[in-house]
């Protein structure tokens, strides 16, 4: 479901808003382009794929030498996403980070995780891990040029998706 106003956000609104960051609900908020996108927490499904990827990539990400990060801000104040995790090649050090080496979203009914692509490709993001507790898959897209290509492993965690679907605990 969506919903948009248009024009001036109302006080009302903005009251919300506020409450949301006052009661720490707005962690995964974005703005796109300027717009604010409020983002309900997750299925409870999404939170448990979201804690065994960590488990099964962890290993393999400090082989590599990249640095975790659980959900963090992309991009810039007025526009910026949160993936649910990711790897940094450097330990960004910032609220906003400019980029990552890799980022992970785990899929939720209505979420707009594939509409973030150009966004995450005009950030330099080099792999996207998608993970779907519905279907339990991980998909892994490599930026090759200005867009994604999916890949059936990834080149930064060394690893195929069919070994990391393996791993993963699903729920149900």
């Amino acid at each position: 479901m969506r919903t948009v106003v248009l024009g001036e956000r109302p006080a009302e609104l903005e009251a919300l808003i506020e409450k949301r960051r006052r009661l720490g609900l707005d962690g995964h908020d974005e703005v796109w382009d300027g717009v604010y996108v409020m983002a309900p927490h997750a299925h409870s499904d999404h939170g448990i794929v979201e804690e065994e990827l960590r488990g099964v990539l962890f290993p393999r990400a400090k082989a590599g030498g990249l640095i975790p990060g659980s959900s963090f801000n992309v991009g810039e104040p007025d526009d910026f996403r949160v993936p649910d995790g990711g790897y940094h090649r450097t330990r960004p050090g910032t609220l906003y980070v400019p980029t990552a080496a890799m980022v992970i979203e785990v899929l939720s009914p209505d979420d707009e995780t594939f509409a973030k692509f150009d966004f995450y490709a005009r950030h330099g993001i080099d792999e996207i891990l998608v993970a779907d507790p519905d279907v339990r898959t991980v998909r892994c897209w490599q930026l090759i040029d200005a867009g994604y290509v999916e890949q059936p492993r990834s080149a930064l965690l060394d690893v195929d998706m069919a070994a990391l679907e393996a791993e993963v605990a699903w729920p149900r």
